[in-house]
């Protein structure tokens, strides 16, 4: 995911969640009858995490002898009903692995502990973390947690060599232009009639629109947030200006049909590797999960250009990471491990290396041969990284991506929407959804 960079990828591991279930457990009780002290953790039931998790935990009993660490995972949807009900009734973990961009809302709430200065202040995390993943775990002047991950949806897409062929298209693509793109891409698309049947340069996603407005928006200097911070302005010449381009590329274009290749029908990951979509823009994670599902299936992952201006700036998602409830009676060493299994860069290496995610710790960036050796895959993200700021406080992030931003575009891609009026129908929705939540 680098300007003219394009690599074959080699992952070992990352997969989707797997099936499986739990209940909550009883509130922590503080130590066993060894006189341990006795630190509870959950996790969904992804198997990379999993598996990475188990290791740094282990290594970590290791070194602290006098604390025993339970270690308990749900399948994702009863993780989630998991925290909203175990919170309330103060029966959750000590420790939670939790989504980055969910912090604040159960900080908001009280739920969650804040970091205490003398583990770690908010000044010493942003010398040790990117920005864009930290920034979900900094509420309102308070850090409540640490990252293990970058959450990167943008800057690059899939590529199939198969469907090049006879194209007169240079394989593997050097995108360095959004013009180079949208004229290469267009000769990978094919048709039966006035029906398409390939999609050339497939981008409409329920994530990928979404993103594309967001960084369109901050590569023209605008911004999608009000004063207050907690509005939006999504009826601006910046907001127009992208979806228009969006817009271009499918009507004047012709890189995809999104009437036939949206989020619901040949979605960009499914239609890419039923062959029916020659490249498709998607985060990066889909290449790892493409290779464990689809190890027959050759295709390469290369970088997109940035939509305005020479430098890409995008917004992200804060990923994964670890917090401590507030309900915890073992605050001490539960943020000691919260510490081990994020800041200490064997144990990053360990985790990013295991679920192929990209790092969250700056070390690993500018001391990339370890985690290099283990998931050389994610070397070409590492200069996008430093570019990448935290969404930010969005109220509730899947209602403004999948229900409001998303339909509002995908109208206006199939024609029955202009861009002014998809951006004014935005800009309407988001902020009543701002206001029903106050």
């Amino acid at each position: 995911m680098r300007r003219s960079v394009v690599i074959l990828l080699v992952v070992a591991a990352m997969v989707m969640a797997a099936c499986g279930g739990g209940a909550p457990a009883a509130a922590p009780t503080g130590g066993d009858a060894a006189g341990k002290t006795v630190l509870r953790v959950w996790s969904h039931q992804n198997p990379s995490f999993i598996q990475a998790n188990e290791s740094v935990i282990a290594k970590f009993m290791e070194q602290n002898p006098d604390i025993e660490v339970k270690y308990e995972q749900f399948e994702y949807d009863q993780f989630i009903q998991a925290l909203q009900t175990s919170m309330q009734a103060g029966t959750e973990a000590d420790v939670i692995e939790m989504f980055g961009s969910w912090v604040c809302s159960y900080a908001a709430g009280g739920r969650l502990a804040e970091m205490p200065v003398d583990v770690m202040s908010y000044t010493e995390a942003q010398e040790l973390f990117f920005a864009a993943p930290l920034g979900g775990y900094y509420c309102d002047g308070k850090l409540y947690g640490l990252p293990n991950e970058f959450n990167l949806e943008v800057g690059g897409a899939l590529v199939n060599p198969a469907l090049f062929e006879g194209k007169d298209v240079p394989y593997p693509p050097v995108w360095d232009t959004m013009d180079t793109l949208r004229e290469q891409a267009a000769r990978l698309s094919e048709f039966d009639g006035d029906t398409m049947v390939r999609a050339g340069f497939h981008f409409v996603g329920g994530d990928g629109l979404p993103f594309l407005l967001l960084e369109g928006i901050l590569e023209q200097g605008g911004s999608y947030f009000a004063e207050d911070g907690k509005h939006f302005t999504f009826d601006t010449p910046e907001a127009i200006a992208t979806i228009q381009l969006l817009m271009d590329m499918v009507q004047k274009d012709k890189l995809v049909d999104p009437v036939l290749f949206n989020a619901e029908t040949n979605q960009p990951y499914d239609g890419f590797f039923a062959g029916v979509v020659a490249s498709s823009f998607i985060g990066s994670w889909a290449a790892g999960q493409g290779l464990v599902n689809y190890p027959d299936f050759e295709f390469d992952y290369v970088n997109t250009p940035v939509l305005f201006g020479a430098q890409r700036k995008y917004a992200a998602d804060a990923g994964w990471g670890k917090v401590v409830s507030a309900n915890s009676a073992n605050q001490e060493a539960a943020w000691k491990l919260v510490k081990f299994m994020t800041a200490e860069q064997a144990n990053a290496v360990t985790f990013n290396g295991v679920t192929g995610t990209i790092p969250a710790l700056k070390a690993l960036v500018e001391n990339p041969q370890e985690l290099l050796a283990k998931a050389p895959w994610v070397e070409p993200t590492f200069k996008l990284l430093p570019d990448g700021q935290y969404l930010g406080n969005v109220s509730d992030r899947d209602k403004l991506f999948y229900d409001i931003i998303y339909p509002a575009i995908l109208q206006a891609l199939q024609g029955s929407m202009t861009a002014e009026q998809a951006a004014q129908t935005i800009h309407a929705q988001a902020n009543e959804m701002v206001d029903s939540a106050q």
